[in-house]
């Protein structure tokens, strides 16, 4: 049986199942209506009765002077009389009168004149209103009993009952049920008239597959898209994002790309044009992240459907890289230190053989002041941190072959030691090289500044150069492409920056531009980083006290 058929058949069984609970439940709420009225009219016309002056009078009179007069007496008199007219106009099954004692005073039924009652009457003679179903001498009912009160006095003489036969109460349940009935036929046949259109309308939009083929599809396009560690984006033929995976989602930091255009993922217009075109294109910056993005056409039997967009994520290749020049550029720096501090040793252990002792211990004073290696770094005394000192010395032999001279500021102090040694080489080494170019495009002198600070386990980096500044409305921080024919943006093209502010940022810190600089200023650009978690925390000296 197919799935449709089966859908159909359970919603008729879903639509039958209501209607017949609902029938049940309406049909239940009548009947307990019909019995609500039956009681209430026994109990208002029994009030009315108990009511009446000359019932009182006469229930009273009978009450206290007990002549017990015989059913003949009692068929002809004024209580059996009225009795009857309110049973007739009435619809009642009966209307009793009795005395306190329970003798029966009227009774459709004269032969049971003078009689006691067949029910308990104690409540209605106590003073209280009862109303039950009981079966008494004519069958089942809903009965009143109501107390008759003395004329002038609230002293109970007797009781009048009020009865509806149940057959009588239940008279309006045919209609009831035929008008529930065709309320019950009339939703079933609109159900099945919705299950039929329901049905239709699946398998025109599933073009008649049922729901294993469904599954097979499904599984298999969650095989495709979120079985490979790449961003896939599907556009249709209107560039309109039909289909796109998790890794997708992640990347343009979107929670469904669905219905959205490339542009709106925040692609620059030339990227868009490239991959429209069917064109790759490799270090796209988005969100921090530098991407390779790949277009790819689709066409079936001719037609074209659209284009589907493969994203690679080559952010920490390219870390890695950064990462990777930097501690090329530490390790020579550490390769130079050790050959020029074991030449200065062999300086050094040559004097003291020689006797010099003078000599030798003013040389060490000398490399205790200035460093093992003679860097142009000018300041690097103000570092005594192993690590920043060797890292910047390097950097300042490569500045110093392009004609730049690189300055630690007076103003730097650094307690702790450097524990994190990549990520600061990454982010330091970034902004000094970026510094470099810059001030090469600048005028004399060419100079970069540094500043570092830590506080507790965080390292504070501002880097000052002598460039043109940065041009207001520039984002350094964004990738341009390599056909940008602006000369100057000498900043970098936006990836060595991205790299460092996601790292900084990965940490908890973040790098900013503090200063734009530009010809107005007299000055060049000034970045600004900080980078948590990267320092062991140390004790302060004061080696200006420890002197005296």
């Amino acid at each position: 049986m197919r799935f449709t058929t089966r859908v159909l058949f359970l919603q008729l069984l879903t639509v039958a199942t209501v209607v017949a609970t609902s029938s049940v439940l309406f049909i239940g709420m009548s009947i307990m209506q019909l019995r609500d009225e039956a009681e209430n009219s026994a109990l208002m016309i029994a009030r009315t009765i108990a009511a009446e002056p000359e019932v009182r009078e006469q229930v009273a009179e009978e009450t206290h002077l007990h002549n017990d007069p015989p059913k003949e007496e009692l068929a002809q008199g004024y209580l059996q009389e009225f009795a009857n007219q309110a049973t007739e106009s009435t619809g009642a099954l009966f209307v009793v009168i009795t005395d306190d004692t329970g003798i029966r005073l009227t009774h459709p039924d004269p032969n049971r004149l003078d009689q006691p009652v067949s029910t308990s009457f104690t409540a209605a003679i106590e003073g209280r209103e009862v109303i039950v179903w009981e079966r008494g001498t004519l069958g089942e009912s809903a009965r009143a009993k109501v107390p008759v009160f003395a004329p002038d006095s609230q002293e109970p003489v007797g009781q009048v009952a009020v009865g509806f036969e149940r057959a009588g109460v239940l008279d309006e349940l045919p209609r009831i049920l035929l008008y529930i009935g065709a309320a019950a036929l009339l939703a079933l046949a609109i159900g099945f008239a919705a299950a039929l259109l329901l049905r239709r309308r699946w398998e025109q939009l599933t073009l008649g597959l049922q729901p294993e083929e469904l599954v097979v599809l499904v599984q298999n396009q969650a095989a495709v898209l979120d079985g490979v560690g790449d961003g896939v984006v599907a556009l249709d033929t209107n560039g309109v994002i039909r289909l796109s995976n998790g890794v997708a989602n992640n990347i343009f930091e979107v929670r469904d790309a669905k219905g959205m255009t490339l542009a709106e993922l925040q692609l620059a217009p030339d990227v868009v044009a490239d991959l429209e075109a069917g064109n790759a294109r490799d270090g796209v910056v988005v969100h921090g992240r530098v991407l390779y993005l790949e277009s790819r056409s689709v066409d079936r039997g001719g037609q074209e459907l659209g284009s589907v967009i493969v994203i690679r994520d080559r952010t920490d290749m390219v870390a890695l890289s950064e990462r990777l020049d930097s501690v090329r550029a530490m390790t020579s720096a550490l390769r130079v230190q050790r050959h020029e501090f074991a030449n200065r040793m062999h300086v050094a252990s040559g004097l003291l053989e020689a006797g010099r002792k003078d000599e030798a211990n003013d040389f060490l004073h000398t490399m205790r002041d200035r460093g093992p290696v003679d860097y142009p770094l000018t300041g690097a005394d103000l570092i005594t941190e192993a690590f920043l000192q060797s890292f910047l010395g390097a950097k300042s032999l490569e500045a110093d072959e392009r004609g730049v001279a690189l300055q630690i500021r007076d103003t730097s102090l650094v307690l702790g030691t450097v524990v994190e040694v990549e990520d600061v080489a990454t982010v330091l080494g970034n902004l000094v090289d970026n510094a470099i170019t810059a001030a090469l495009h600048g005028e004399e002198p060419r100079l970069v500044e540094v500043t570092l600070l830590d506080e507790a386990r965080d390292l504070v980096i501002i880097v000052a150069d002598s460039g043109p500044g940065i041009e207001p409305g520039i984002d350094v921080f964004d990738h341009r492409p390599e056909s940008d024919p602006d000369p100057d943006r000498v900043h970098g093209r936006g990836i060595g920056l991205t790299i460092s502010r996601d790292l900084a940022k990965r940490r908890g810190g973040d790098v900013w531009v503090i200063e734009l600089g530009g010809a107005d200023t007299g000055r060049g650009a000034v970045f600004g980083a900080r980078l948590p978690g990267v320092m062991e925390p140390g004790e302060y000296v004061n080696y200006r006290q420890e002197e005296e």
